[in-house]
Parts: structure tokens; sequence; C-alpha cells
């Protein structure tokens, strides 16, 4: 065996005696047998040897599969935890260039965090777990979704409408929950919602236990202080109640996932601070319209998903850099090129003699009484203007006389002859009734504000399942959140909502994964009445979503999507009094 050589350091004369000057620092001592002429002549140079120096070696073990470990986790802790998934021992084949990979924060600082995250296995090999099993494989996005949620603490998920954000969430959540990270969860949706989430936990993580808050007050008391595992489901309404109970939880929910989050887009009220005043550790917000009418809307979200890191007035291309590493948006058109196509159809429809004398008088008379108000002139008065000639536009008030019931009738002929099914909004559950007595021969279901919660479920089981029941009726507050019509191939606007956002969510209930055929959208409208004039206001407006999200969309878009105070006094030719 060949002895280890000593290093050895080698040193010019002019470095001597910086040597003797700091050899107490560097720890070294000069040989005391160094030649007798170094005491009358410096050489040129010295070699000194050294000791081999001591390395210190840490190794990290990142195990794959449901044995990984958090960021700071120790081994000793985590041998502690139990395992809830068995590894199968059959081999899984992954294409290592196609595959998906977490995708961490672009905060993530310690070198242990990122080494973390880029030494966790594809997400296809963790989901082929037998005990990890889908009832459909995950399309692409949806993994990517999956994992741009799964190491975020703070995230939103904002694809559109139709693209599965409900199963990117529970799938995330059962990942998380598996890993021994979240144990005790909180998701808060709308109350028509309650039970399609109760469906989708059932299909996508069932072994997750899920506790409604409903009952009693003093059951709901209970449930906030004891269950400690699992997913608690509350609606809005329910958290707004019990706010005290819920802030004052014993520890913090491990995770808090906010659906329809548009409904905290104002930071002010009490929805916003309810939600916010929730003890969590990780803040997931999922919505379709992040931005409904203006970029305050995105800075009310961010007060839960990230407080602090919006602020009202900040400039648009601010917001997009801010909000780039928190939220994941993807649209129908880009993700889903094999979805059936969406197909327009604007119905531009004169109105009848009634209703057009209907309309003149009350516009004539309308615009002369705002008139005259002068200093008292609200936009109250405007905005109750433009609501009675937009119901005018629907149906004559005094015959009844309707030329879109007279179209839709029509059209919702050929539709019930093909065996399709179609779903008609409109915003006023009077208009809805008023549709409900012309169409009983398509015998047409209604799902409104006045249609009981308990009752909301049986009518669209009832759409679905029965043959002879070809048309919905549903009113926009209703109808455009959360709920899967992907079986109607066609949707009817009968009115123009006020804010175009809404009428998207309320298509992409039948334009989404399942639907099997083109979706056919008519959208009526009355020329040269108040519903053009809005129309051609909106459509001017659309950009602003797309400046958000889209890097390539201009950075000074108009600044809300809705109509603002001075657009609805300039319907009229009215200016706001100084």
């Amino acid at each position: 065996m060949i002895p280890p050589q000593l290093p050895s350091l080698t040193l010019s004369s002019r470095d001597l005696p910086v040597l003797s000057s700091h050899c107490a620092e560097l720890q070294l001592a000069i040989p005391g047998d160094l030649p007798l002429a170094w005491k009358f002549e410096i050489p040129d140079a010295v070699t000194v040897p050294l000791a081999a120096p001591a390395v210190q070696v840490v190794g990290c073990v990142f195990p794959e599969g449901t044995e990984q470990l958090s960021p700071g986790e120790s081994l000793a802790a985590a041998a502690k935890r139990p395992t809830l998934v068995q590894q199968t021992s059959a081999p899984v084949n992954v294409d290592f260039e196609t595959c998906t990979r977490v995708r961490p924060p672009r905060d993530v600082v310690k070198l242990e965090d990122r080494l973390f995250y880029l030494l966790q296995p594809p997400l296809e090999r963790v989901f082929a777990n037998a005990s990890m099993a889908f009832p459909f494989r995950p399309f692409p996005y949806q993994l990517d979704g999956i994992a741009f949620l799964y190491p975020r603490t703070e995230a939103v998920i904002a694809d559109e409408m139709g693209l599965g954000k409900t199963m990117q969430a529970i799938v995330a959540m059962r990942l998380l929950a598996h890993q021994g990270h979240v144990r005790r969860m909180l998701l808060v949706c709308p109350k028509p919602l309650v039970t399609n989430w109760q469906r989708e936990i059932a299909m996508w993580a069932p072994e997750l236990p899920v506790t409604i808050v409903e009952g009693k007050q003093s059951r709901r008391q209970w449930l906030w202080k004891n269950v400690q595992t699992g997913v608690l489901l509350a609606n809005y309404e329910s958290l707004i109640r019990d706010r005290e109970y819920a802030a004052s939880a014993p520890t913090p929910f491990d995770l808090m996932i906010v659906d329809e989050s548009q409904r905290i887009k104002n930071r002010l009220s009490t929805t916003n601070q309810a939600v916010c005043s929730i003890p969590r550790r990780r803040s997931w917000a999922l919505t379709g319209t992040p931005i409904e009418n203006s970029v305050e809307d995105l800075v009310g979200i961010f007060q839960f998903v990230s407080p602090g890191s919006l602020r009202p007035q900040m400039k648009v291309s601010s917001v997009r850099s801010v909000v780039k590493d928190y939220v994941v948006r993807r649209t129908k058109e880009k993700v889903l090129t094999d979805l059936p196509p969406k197909l327009f159809r604007d119905a531009d429809l004169g109105l009848s003699p009634e209703q057009l004398q209907s309309y003149r008088l009350a516009e004539d008379e309308g615009i002369v009484r705002l008139s005259e108000m002068k200093r008292e002139l609200t936009i109250h008065h405007v905005f109750e203007l433009v609501l009675r000639l937009k119901q005018i536009c629907n149906f004559d008030p005094a015959t009844g006389v309707s030329a879109k019931a007279d179209r839709l009738e029509a059209d919702l002929e050929e539709c019930a002859a093909s065996g399709r099914k179609a779903i008609v909004f409109s915003q006023w559950v009077d208009s809805i009734e008023r549709l409900r007595d012309r169409l009983p021969r398509f015998h047409p279901l209604e799902y409104h504000g006045k249609i009981p919660s308990k009752r909301r479920d049986g009518v669209l089981a009832e759409f679905r399942n029965n043959p002879e029941r070809h048309v919905l009726l549903m009113s926009y507050g209703a109808g455009s959140v959360g709920l899967n019509l992907q079986f109607a191939g066609y949707v009817f606007l009968f009115d123009r909502w006020w804010n175009p956002a809404v009428e998207d969510q309320a298509i992409n209930r039948a334009h989404r994964i399942g639907a099997l055929g083109p979706v056919t959208v008519t959208r009526f409208l009355c020329v040269g009445t108040i519903e053009e004039r809005i129309n051609s206001i909106l459509e001017k407006k659309r950009e602003l979503f797309n400046s958000v999200f889209d890097p390539e969309s201009p950075t000074s878009p108009p600044t809300k999507l809705g109509l603002s105070r001075d657009e609805i006094f300039g319907l009229f030719q009215l200016e706001f009094p100084a």
C-alpha cells in the first residue's frame, strides 16, 4: 500500500515575510531545520508540507412516492409518520422528457428545499400506486395544475370554466394528505355547490373523510372546534354566521381552499373579512373569473391568498408581475384542442310593435324625468331606467308579447326534434316564469333563487335523465358557478348580463370536459335599444382580463370590464351632476 502524500504549499520569496507574520493565523509552523543560508539570504521559493484537510460529507436522502419528506422534516420524524399508501412493486415506465414535475415557487431560497422539489418523482410515478387510483386519467394540463398547487402555500387556479379546477385541487390535496403534509383541511364554497364538492371528493379522494358544517348552532360550534382530521366543508353563508367559532379554532387549518373566490373580490366586504380571519397554513383560491369588474377584484382575492402582495391602485403591469408566480390560468382553446367547438349565433331582433311602443314611451318619459332631477340625480335613478328598458326588451308589460320568446320557441322546436337539451339563461325570475308558461310542450324545468336548495340537485338530475325534459330555465345568479351540464348542446342567453365574464361562466356550464358534441350559443339582442348600446361598450372592454394574465397583451387596458358610472349616464347622453 502506497502511503498518501501530504499536500504541499509553494511560496515565492516575496511571500515568505507574509507567511512569517501570519503563520499563527494560517496555523502553519516554519520547519526548524532550515538551511543556514536562510539566515543570510532568503531563497526564491520554499515548500512547506501541509497536513491533510479533514473533509466533511453531508448526505441527504429523498425517498420517492409516499415516503417523501417535507423540507425540514427529519428522517426520525418521518419514520413515526403513518403511511397511508403502500407502494406497488411493479415497475413504472415514465417518459422523463414529457413527464410532469413539481413546479416550485420562485421564492424558494434554501438549497435543501430546492433539492427537495428537484428530486421529487414525476407525478405519473406517484399516481401509479394502486391505492391512488382515479376514475379516469387526468389530462396533461391538469397534472401541471396539480404540480403547481402541491408545493405552494399560496396559489390561485384561475382556469376557464370546465377545465377541472375542482379535480385539480382535490388531487393535490389528496397527495399532500397521503404524504402527511396536511391533516386538517377547510373548503369554503357557495351553498349550491356543497353537494357537488362532496361528490367530487368521493370520486377523486374517497379515503378523505368529509364533514359538512350544517345543522343547529350548537352542532356547528362543536364541528368547528373538534373536527381535527379530513375535510371540513362549509358554505360562505355558514362561515359568515360562524365566523367567531371558525376564527377561534384551536389549531390552524393545514390547508384552506376557497372555491368561486370571486365571492371575496370586495376586500371590505363581510365575506372577505370572514374568510381572511380563518387561521391557516396554506391558502388556495379557485375561480374562473378572478377579474369580473376591475383589477381591484384580484386585490380582494389576494388579501386571502397572499396578504400584502397586491395593493389598490397598482398598475396593471405591476399586478401582472406580482401574480405571475401565484396564478395559473389556462383556456380551453389552448389546452383542449380536441374539445368540441363552441359555436356562437347572435340573434339580432327587432322589437314587436307592442314592445316598441312601450319602450319608446318608457325611454322618453324616463329621460325627461332624469333630466328634471338635476343635482338630485344619482346612478340608482339611471340604473332603474336601464332595468326597465331591458325588461321591456324581454316582454311587453301590457300584453306579454315578446319577439325574443317567439324566436326562442322556434329554435327549441329544432332542439327538441333532434333529441337535444337546451339551457336558457335570464337575469330575471319573472322572465323565466313567463317563459315557463309559454313553453309547456317542452316540459321546462326551473333553476333559480326561488327554488329551494334541497330541490336543486333533483332538478338537475331530472333534466339530465328524463328525455322528455328538453329545456332548463336558469338564472345567471344560480347557474353561473360550479355546475356540470355538459350534456346540454344548446345555450340561449335570453337577455344579456352586465358583465361578459358572467356570461362566459354561464356558457361554460355546458361547454366543458365531457361535452359530446358542439355547443351552440345563441345570444339574443334587440337592435336599436339599450341592449345594443350596453353590448357595444362591453365588447370594447373585454381586453382587461387578458391584460393581467397574458404577457403579450397591452399594459394600458380599460380599467373596468363592467360599466362605469359615466358610461351608465352616457347611455342616455346624461352627465353626472357636479
